[in-house]
């Protein structure tokens, strides 16, 4: 998989991310707040979850600014509540500004997600089921959002396009049918000498049947399946390939789902249907 905590993947979307927000400059602080003035604040929560970015925030400091000094006092993953401090910076008062707008974007939806994506693994306990995350994320901040799903306690499925092979109905419309997707998956994988897993949309047992009759493939997705059609595709597939539920799955279905037996449940509402949590930073 992609490896898109890459410190340089990092640094990209960061400076990405102040290029839209700084522009020509932040002609308020500018304006207003003398060049060599120094301060300190303190990011605080004002909500409970679970929090995430905060490790990001400490990077995009760093960006803005290399001098300014940060003390991170929780760590990502941490349980939080109203109240708690999570950070402290000091430094030249025009950096921490710069900063703070897209250090606090970050980390509410981060932890807003972190934290919805908590509540639904809790739910999987006691299964072998994992919860995945989907490529339903917003563009140009996928880096956060999957981070902050791996941070609440899921498995990143592929990142993007290039780094996994998923054949959904639509591919399979477009190339003609079952076998054509997957015989003319492996033999451009072959082609172009690329080492990519191959996973396989089906929407019923039929389907199902035809995929397991041609094999050459590494994961298969079971997709709006009932209750009843997931087991026994679990049943006919016995092992041989891993399996995935997916299709308007939450809270009140994926005990249920889970208990099917599949290997993944992936939820597209992880990324696409989240709260920020509250987060501030306030001067000292």
């Amino acid at each position: 998989m992609f490896n898109y905590l890459d410190p340089t993947y990092i640094h990209n979307f960061i400076q990405s991310a102040l290029a839209e927000d700084v522009g020509d400059g932040d002609h308020t602080s500018l304006s207003t707040v003398p060049k060599d003035a120094t301060g300190s604040a303190r990011l605080l929560v004002k909500d409970t979850g679970i929090l995430a970015g905060a490790e990001l925030a400490v990077m995009i400091f760093a960006e803005v600014d290399p001098s300014l000094r940060v003390e991170l006092l929780l760590q990502d993953g941490t349980p939080i509540q109203k109240g708690q401090i999570v950070l402290t910076v000091s430094g030249l008062s025009q950096s921490i500004l710069k900063a703070e707008r897209l250090v606090l974007n970050c980390m509410q939806r981060m932890s807003g997600i972190a934290t919805h994506t908590h509540s639904m693994v809790q739910l999987l306990e006691g299964t072998k089921t994992q919860l995945l995350d989907t490529r339903k994320t917003t563009p140009n901040f996928r880096l956060c959002e999957k981070w902050a799903c791996k941070i609440g306690g899921a498995v990143n499925h592929r990142y993007a396009l290039f780094d996994m092979i998923l054949i959904k109905d639509n591919h399979v419309d477009y190339a003609g049918g079952i076998e054509k997707a997957i015989l003319q998956a492996n033999e451009y994988l072959q082609h172009t000498d690329r080492q990519l897993q191959i996973e396989i949309e089906v929407r019923n047992l039929n389907e199902l049947q035809q995929v397991l009759a041609i094999g050459k493939i590494h994961r298969i997705m079971l997709d709006n399946f009932s209750f009843e059609d997931l087991q026994e595709a679990v049943r006919l597939i016995d092992g041989k390939y891993l399996t995935e539920a997916s299709g308007g799955i939450d809270e009140t279905t994926i005990r249920q789902y889970a208990e099917c037996g599949v290997d993944y449940i992936s939820s597209g509402a992880l990324t696409h249907q989240i709260k920020s949590l509250d987060l501030s930073l306030k001067a000292m």
